[in-house]
C-alpha cells in the first residue's frame, strides 16, 4: 500500500512530467528535461527551504549565546532547556524547521531519482493518458555524455560543486584547541565539520562515478541550485 501511494503521489507525477518536457524540448532532450524538472521541483520546494536555511544562519549567529547558556546552566538541565527555549522564541528560531524540511523532501527526491533512471526507457503503463508519448527521446547530453551510462568529468563536477556548497553552508573553521585542553562536544562537532568539507566531496565523486550520468547531471543541477540560494540568503543577511 505505501509503494503504490509513493507511486501514485510521487513518482507517477514526476516521471509523466519528465516524459512531457522531453517531447517539448528542443531535439527531444533527456539531458535538457532533467536540468528544467530539477528547476522546477527545486522552485517549488524553495519557499521550505528558504525558511529553514534562514534558520540555519541564524543558529549561526546564537551560537555564542547558546553556549553561555549551556556552560551557565550545565548543572540543571531543566533549566537550561527553558533557557535555550527562551532564547529560540525571542529570536524567532524554530530548530525544527530544518528537520521537517529534509523530511518533506526525502520522497521527492527518491523519486526524482527514480523517474531520472526509468526515463531512460519509456514506460508507457505510467504515463498518463494525456501525456505525449514521444517516438525518441535524446540520451546523448551535449553530444557527448551518454546519460545511461557513468561519465567520470561530470562525476568530478558534482563533487566540485558539493565542495563549493558545503564551504559555503558550513560555519568557517575554528582555531584548533589546545591539546591540553579538555574539548568539548561544540570542539567535537566542529572537527567533523571540517573533515565532512574534503570527505564528503570525494564520497560523492566516487558515488557519482558508479551511477547513470542522468543522476550526476541531477545532482550537479540541484548543488548548482543550492549555491546559488546560499548566496542570495547571504548578501540578503548583510544588507
Amino acid at each position: 500500500m505505501i509503494s503504490s501511494l509513493f507511486r501514485q503521489i510521487f513518482f507517477n507525477p514526476l516521471y509523466n512530467l519528465l516524459i512531457a518536457l522531453s517531447v517539448f524540448l528542443p531535439g527531444h532532450s533527456f539531458g535538457g528535461a532533467i536540468i528544467v524538472l530539477t528547476l522546477l521541483v527545486k522552485l517549488i520546494l524553495l519557499p521550505l527551504q528558504h525558511k529553514a536555511l534562514k534558520i540555519q544562519k541564524k543558529l549561526k549567529i546564537l551560537e555564542p549565546q547558546l553556549t553561555a547558556v549551556k556552560k551557565l546552566h550545565q548543572n540543571d538541565r531543566a533549566e537550561q532547556a527553558k533557557k535555550i527555549m527562551e532564547l529560540y522564541r525571542a529570536h524567532g528560531v524554530n530548530p525544527l524547521t530544518t528537520f521537517w524540511t529534509i523530511l518533506v523532501q526525502i520522497p521527492i527526491v527518491l523519486a526524482l531519482f527514480m523517474a531520472f533512471r526509468s526515463g531512460a526507457t519509456l514506460h508507457s503503463e505510467f504515463l498518463y493518458s494525456f501525456t505525449p508519448s514521444p517516438e525518441s527521446i535524446s540520451l546523448i547530453w551535449l553530444g557527448l555524455v551518454d546519460l545511461t551510462k557513468s561519465f567520470f568529468p561530470l562525476s568530478l563536477l558534482v563533487g566540485v560543486s558539493q565542495f563549493i556548497q558545503l564551504h559555503l553552508s558550513l560555519p568557517a573553521k575554528t582555531p584548533a584547541v589546545n591539546s591540553n585542553q579538555t574539548k568539548s562536544p561544540q570542539d567535537f562537532a566542529r572537527n567533523l565539520q571540517s573533515q565532512m568539507r574534503y570527505t564528503l566531496p570525494v564520497f560523492v565523486v566516487f558515488a557519482a562515478s558508479t551511477l547513470p550520468a542522468a543522476i550526476s547531471l541531477y545532482w550537479l543541477t540541484s548543488n548548482l541550485f543550492a549555491i546559488g540560494h546560499e548566496i542570495i540568503i547571504r548578501r540578503k543577511l548583510r544588507s
